[in-house]
């Protein structure tokens, strides 16, 4: 990827535009992610939690693809600590028993651990907590792993209320500079959220942008677009959310959709074709 194909946060932490997800690829991610990074991919996506991310497989994929071309900081690797309401109670990657502190810097370890790594790029908190008092107190723990230079930034996933993540914004020392959330209709495309994102130069990562829009990918507009740059209606997707300020995240399998997904910079959608695809996403 070129330089221009990253977008860099108010933390000095440069990310590519569009990051592979490794999330559901089990006995295959080891091969998947350093096939990723063979076709182009410099940013990882992944998390400690074993019920849907092989995160001992991305280290070994990304191990696999380091040589004296390509280093570990030519990589944005990201990591997420799951909090135990998404974890398989029968496959913990922490002590359960013991309190919050504990538990996201026993999960932080195993994560630098699995990858291979002393740092990460970003430590993103997969999801709140039921309440905003222990959010914060995993965020608190955060943030000191933050100031050991340990994780470059922070982050937060799956927050869909706009008043949580300002909560979070407002209490926090160390403040977000990822939202990741998933892209679709039913939250309205997160329009109040992105936009919060904007005003505070917090970074909005997209994922599900495929598999929960295929009225999207399907509508005439998008189709029409397509045709006219003999590309797919993924490619044009993608291509309008990396003009409009989100970062998306791919996860598929396939080596010619990999490098597919890789070429949207080829092209540059008009204002006015943007405009088109905006009006869909009411």
């Amino acid at each position: 990827m070129k330089p221009e194909h990253f977008i860099e946060s108010p933390f000095g932490v440069r990310s590519p535009l569009i990051i592979y997800g490794t999330a559901w690829k089990k006995a295959q991610t080891q091969s998947l992610v350093a096939t990723a990074i063979a076709q182009g991919f410099r940013g990882i996506d992944t998390a400690c939690q074993p019920k849907h991310y092989n995160e001992p497989g991305v280290g070994a994929g990304v191990a696999a693809s380091l040589n004296e071309a390509l280093k570990r900081a030519d990589l944005y690797l990201q990591s997420k600590f799951t909090p135990l309401s998404g974890q398989d109670p029968s496959n913990i990657p922490y002590d359960a028993d013991q309190p919050l502190p504990f538990q996201v810097r026993e999960s932080f370890q195993v994560s630098l651990n699995n990858l291979q790594s002393d740092y990460l790029d970003c430590l993103v908190l997969h999801s709140p907590l039921r309440s905003l008092e222990k959010t914060l107190e995993v965020w608190q723990t955060m943030e000191a792993l933050f100031d050991a230079g340990r994780a470059r930034q922070l982050g937060i996933s799956n927050c869909y209320g706009v008043h949580e993540l300002e909560a979070l914004h407002q209490s926090a020392r160390v403040k977000p500079a990822v939202v990741q959330n998933r892209f679709y209709a039913e939250t309205g495309y997160d329009r109040e959220i992105r936009e919060f994102c904007r005003r505070h130069e917090i970074i909005y990562q997209s994922f599900w942008t495929l598999s929960a829009n295929p009225q999207l990918l399907s509508h005439r507009a998008i189709k029409d677009l397509a045709a006219s740059y003999a590309r797919t209606p993924a490619q044009i997707l993608f291509r309008f959310l990396t003009q409009s300020g989100v970062v998306p995240l791919t996860g598929t399998k396939s080596e010619s959709h990999m490098r597919e997904d890789l070429s949207i910079f080829e092209f540059e959608l008009t204002q006015a074709e943007r405009h088109s695809i905006q009006l869909l996403l009411k």
